[in-house]
């Protein structure tokens, strides 16, 4: 295949364009293993990379696409073969290094995963990096001595990707899972995946003047940020841990020490991007198997093309996407 397509943002002149786009081989960046992409999926990161004025990409022109998965056809680099199939999330792709919109990517063997015994390049795509810094938040929660035995573990943002597959994993590990959403519908959509509540995000306020509030959570997994994070904080109980890996509430927020002296609580700060290859594989195997429930597939995913992309990433950004889009590049 040497054309193929790929959703492609540029700058021509001062006009900011996307779509897709035919483009060759030879226009892809350096790296030693090339693939044909299978299956990507879309995220609130490739929803501001495809937009003017990006924070994410500085260089035009640009694939955006942070997740991919699909079979090698060529490869410089011993530990993969053509024809293996393999999995590819964070490091630069989709940022510095051309992405998953494509039906075609060549990127740094050291940048892949091989697919794990139990996941198909579908599935693995329905996960993506939602699902692997989903996991990766249980993962530093356990880690941390929260265990289901200490109460209920509540997850913001939870009609999105990292929410939604945090609550089916927490649900199948045996954890009491409440649901926080802005959305006023879709409640039974979260409990199908697993939850036992649902709470209005515009319910979780700290009072002006409060210092703490009643404990509440054994933890939570939050891909909110802003001025949530002060609530959690504060309502979290001893020893309980936050597992902290959005913004899409904003980036700062204000919140005082007694929570951490007073009650032992962690912040766990949770990278997807540059987390080692050793602890990714370990992640990725366990998502194959522990954490992966019959009916999770259909319940939080659904398809859609290259050419109905742009319209995809417009949605994300307006909080109108529930569950994961797997983009179908077949």
């Amino acid at each position: 295949m040497n054309s193929f397509r790929a959703l492609v943002v540029d700058y021509v002149g001062e006009e900011f364009t996307r779509g897709v786009q035919t483009l060759t081989i030879d226009q892809l960046p350096e790296g030693d293993v090339t693939l044909r992409v299978m299956y990507s999926s879309v995220n609130y990161k490739d929803g501001m990379a495809s937009v003017p004025n990006s924070r994410i990409v500085h260089t035009y022109p640009f694939i955006p696409g942070i997740d991919l998965a699909g079979y090698v056809v060529h490869s410089d680099n011993p530990r993969f073969h053509e024809g293996d199939e393999v999995i590819a999330t964070g490091y630069g792709l989709g940022v510095s290094h051309f992405g998953g919109f494509s039906e075609m990517a060549r990127v740094p063997a050291d940048w892949l995963v091989p697919l794990p015994t139990g996941l198909t390049l579908k599935e693995a795509m329905a996960l993506g990096t939602a699902g692997f810094t989903a996991a990766l938040s249980i993962y530093q929660m356990q880690h941390n001595g929260v265990h289901p035995a200490m109460g209920e573990i509540l997850v913001t943002g939870a009609t999105g990707g990292v929410g939604s597959l945090a609550i089916n994993m927490l649900s199948k590990l045996g954890y009491d899972v409440v649901a926080s959403t802005r959305q006023q519908q879709g409640h039974e959509y979260l409990y199908g995946l697993g939850a036992k509540a649902v709470v209005a995000h515009d319910t979780l306020t700290v009072p002006e003047g409060k210092a703490l509030l009643r404990q509440r959570w054994a933890g939570a997994i939050d891909a909110v940020g802003g001025g949530l994070l002060a609530y959690l904080l504060s309502t979290v109980k001893y020893g309980g841990s936050v597992a902290l890996s959005g913004m899409t509430a904003g980036t700062e927020f204000t919140t005082n020490v007694y929570p951490f002296i007073l009650r032992g609580v962690n912040l766990l700060g949770i990278d997807s991007v540059s987390c080692p290859m050793e602890k990714r594989i370990q992640i990725w195997s366990w998502m194959a198997n522990e954490l992966k429930s019959p009916d999770w597939l259909a319940t939080v995913a659904h398809e859609t093309t290259l050419d109905d992309l742009p319209n995809v990433l417009s949605s994300i950004l307006d909080g109108e996407i529930r569950g994961r889009v797997i983009v179908s590049m077949a």
